[in-house]
């Protein structure tokens, strides 16, 4: 079945927002999407109907249990994780990393190194760095090639060593878009005897996630980059989860996914979560027959749920080339990503960009004042700025389409920037 574009964006009431009766173009969504209805309805019902605490023998508690329990196996069909009980939430993926890091740190001693990369958003990078700084461990860099956007993998053997305790790499870039081979690199880092650990928070909005099939320990993800609430997700293997000493208070509870879970939760956004994921099944159910085949070893949602990343990613990969071959032809602008029409498949719809004499804050700006909402500045990818040389002239235009935008959206930005350039 072909892409309903009409159908999903009346599932999100964010996108039929108008302002002076200047419609919106939501083009920010790398930093937060908007939400169906069904998300909202649910958080609600969950506030109005399951409002309590856990471990009541109560109505209200045991259907906030139900809540709660609902939303583990949703973000566990979504990942395809072993199991709900290596799902941990927390309030996002920069809290839930600075957390858990140090339940991971106690595995190290001083010397042993932990592999960064110069690709990563800095949630993934400087809670290691803080760690690293506390314990005395070694931090070597893994760069990327600031021509081709991308990591060369023969790098990835070169910075690892007998040595190496820990590698974290995203899934992709928050601001060139690049999709990394982290199957591979997980491989690399398992030979060496290192943990993994995965940022999949660019990544999973737009990209079928298989934990499994990744091969690595750890992944994250943030539910309000894919459609959902503010909440951070976090998949451990259950192997090293069980290693680890979770810091927490004494009643809290000694099993994961529980022990990782300091303090009472937002259930209301665990509903909204399972309500997120519940979206992208209707897309799976609705439009995507011909990726199913793809994922014939998943069964039931599971199956469902990737073919649905891999249908909507099609999509996106269009809307993806039609913005960088529009850009490409604007006087003065450079793409700080991946552009080749035939690598698509290489990266996210995030797009960023620079002018040869426009500040990123100032075209922004502009923007805003047409209701077309982007992003400008390191956007956290401060180690990413630092290499391609843009840290100290205002990062770079952040565009990010996801796949309620349109082809007809693209072009409105397209001829803002022609007229404003």
């Amino acid at each position: 079945m072909q892409f309903d574009l009409e159908s999903v964006r009346s599932r999100f009431p964010g996108l039929a927002i108008t302002d002076g009766g200047v419609r919106r173009i939501y083009l920010d969504n790398p930093a937060g999407t908007q939400v169906p209805a069904s998300v909202a309805d649910a958080m609600s019902d969950c506030l109005l109907y399951k409002s309590a605490n856990l471990g009541g023998g109560f109505a209200s508690s045991e259907a906030a249990g139900q809540v709660v329990d609902s939303a583990r196996v949703a973000m566990a069909d979504f990942l395809n994780a072993p199991s709900p009980e290596e799902i941990v939430f927390s309030q996002n993926m920069t809290t839930i990393t600075l957390h858990i890091s140090r339940s991971i740190g106690r595995l190290f001693e001083p010397g042993d190194e932990i592999v960064l990369s110069r690709m990563d958003h800095d949630a993934n990078v400087w809670p290691w760095v803080l760690l690293a700084r506390d314990l005395g461990l070694e931090v070597r860099w893994l760069p990327f090639n600031t021509e081709t956007f991308e990591f060369d993998l023969e790098d990835v053997d070169a910075v690892l060593s007998d040595k190496t305790r820990l590698l974290c790499v995203g899934g992709a870039s928050n601001l060139t878009g690049t999709i990394n081979d982290v199957a591979t690199i997980c491989e690399k880092a398992r030979d060496a005897g290192a943990i993994t650990y995965i940022d999949a928070v660019q990544s999973a909005p737009h990209l079928a996630t298989d934990v499994q099939q990744i091969g690595c320990d750890f992944l994250v993800c943030s539910a309000y980059k894919f459609f959902g609430p503010h909440q951070g997700i976090l998949w451990g293997r259950r192997e090293i989860m069980e290693q680890l000493e979770p810091y927490k208070v004494r009643p809290a509870p000694s099993e994961i996914p529980g022990s990782f879970e300091t303090g009472t939760q937002s259930h209301e956004d665990f509903a909204g979560v399972a309500a997120a994921i519940d979206y992208f099944a209707w897309i799976g159910e609705t439009m995507a027959d011909g990726h199913l085949d793809s994922w014939s070893h998943l069964d039931g949602r599971r199956r469902t749920l990737h073919a649905a990343m891999d249908f909507l990613f099609e999509y996106e990969k269009s809307v993806a080339e039609h913005l960088i071959g529009g850009l490409m032809q604007l006087d003065g602008v450079t793409v700080q990503g991946i552009t080749a029409t035939d690598a698509m498949h290489r990266r996210v719809p995030t797009v960023s960009f620079t002018h040869a004499r426009v500040a990123p804050a100032s075209i922004a700006q502009a923007l805003a004042q047409q209701n077309i909402f982007v992003w400008n500045g390191h956007n956290y990818a401060v180690e990413v700025v630092k290499s391609l040389g843009l840290y100290e002239t205002g990062g770079a235009v952040r565009v990010g389409p996801v796949h309620y935008n349109s082809i007809a959206e693209i072009d409105e930005l397209l001829r803002a920037l022609a007229e404003m350039l």
